[in-house]
């Protein structure tokens, strides 16, 4: 089979074995369509000095092999997919039954390819522990703020958006979602629906390690309000700030309860449901069902579309900043 990798800080496809399923909690799938998720694939690839590096975490594709304890899906049937090491921009995924979830024929295959970006956004929500109404600023607009901001408006949150570049707040705009291209804006928008008292919560969807935007979002966030990092953000908050509203500093990773835990993923052996009501599989789902059930709106991320063979190019284009897109599909088929 063929996966791209980075390699000495170039993407390159490379030959490989196909996978054969050797454990009975797992199953074999023939990828699809993958997303291009340019935070983090970006940073995998300059980091690849010396060393190959396996890109993309989240994807969908046909089954086509089960093992012997795969009771929910068969031969056939589509899945999403999410999460590295099992699932890269390769043909064929090896990947456990806490990983994966089942497409129904209303969701386009390349939605559902999304899943691992929808797993990560929702987590996001759940770690800032919202409640119904209650006021969230969403600053950074890449593909992971728009999914967090499209999810949390669908919960019935007062959602307000801030990014620098207008196309980004435009695309919310379509979705009568409160955003903003400029500070001044986001902030008048804030104080007119808090009645000044600030956002219960601020979520930090962007990136640039030292960022003014741990000092901003406690200007923002009311007491004993909160700051959710879940961009790659360093958090250099200042103590006189936190201190005075007795601020909450959250951190959001990845998808969910079980990610990087061997006993949940490799060996496929799920946190019980009564006591982990929402591990990153079962957020898979309900990213799936979002928009299985129109809650939620993607199709704005699905418009450009690559094929396998040329997607190198299409990383350098990103490194090289020749495009600015939030994110690409690659089409294997």
């Amino acid at each position: 089979m063929k996966r791209i990798v980075a390699n000495n800080k170039k993407v390159e496809i490379i030959e490989d074995e196909v996978p054969s399923i050797e454990k009975p909690s797992y199953i074999l799938v023939k990828t699809l369509y993958s997303v291009i998720s340019p935070g983090t694939e970006l940073s995998l690839l300059a980091v690849s000095e010396k060393r190959q590096v396996h890109l993309g975490y989240s994807a969908m594709g046909e089954v086509v092999d089960c093992g012997s304890d795969i009771t929910d899906v068969k031969k056939g049937d589509l899945v999403a997919c999410y999460g590295a090491p099992y699932v890269h921009h390769d043909e064929y995924l090896l990947v456990p039954k806490t990983l994966y979830a089942k497409v129904p024929d209303t969701v386009e295959p390349k939605e559902a390819a999304l899943g691992g970006l929808g797993a990560i956004a929702i987590h996001a929500l759940r770690i800032a522990n919202l409640q119904f109404g209650e006021t969230v600023v969403i600053v950074g607009l890449g593909v992971l703020g728009q999914l967090i901001a499209k999810i949390a408006h669908a919960a019935a949150y007062n959602v307000i958006a801030y990014d620098l570049h207008e196309s980004r707040v435009d695309m919310l705009k379509e979705d009568n979602i409160k955003s903003f291209a400029t500070v001044d804006e986001m902030e008048e928008a804030l104080q007119i629906d808090t009645k000044s008292r600030g956002a219960d919560a601020v979520l930090l969807c962007a990136g640039g390690k030292r960022s003014p935007l741990t000092h901003e979002c406690l200007k923002w966030i009311r007491t004993k309000g909160k700051a959710v990092i879940v961009g790659d953000i360093e958090p250099d908050f200042p103590r006189d700030l936190m201190f005075g509203k007795e601020a909450q500093l959250l951190i959001s990773r990845a998808g969910g309860p079980g990610r990087y835990d061997t006993v949940y993923e490799k060996e496929a052996i799920d946190y019980p449901y009564e006591y982990v009501r929402w591990t990153e599989g079962r957020n898979l789902e309900e990213y799936i069902r979002l928009v299985n059930e129109k809650k939620i709106d993607v199709r704005a991320f699905l418009s450009e579309t690559v094929e396998f063979d040329d997607a190198p190019q299409e990383f350098e284009k990103l490194l090289n900043k020749e495009s600015s897109t939030l994110t690409k599909i690659i089409k294997f088929t």
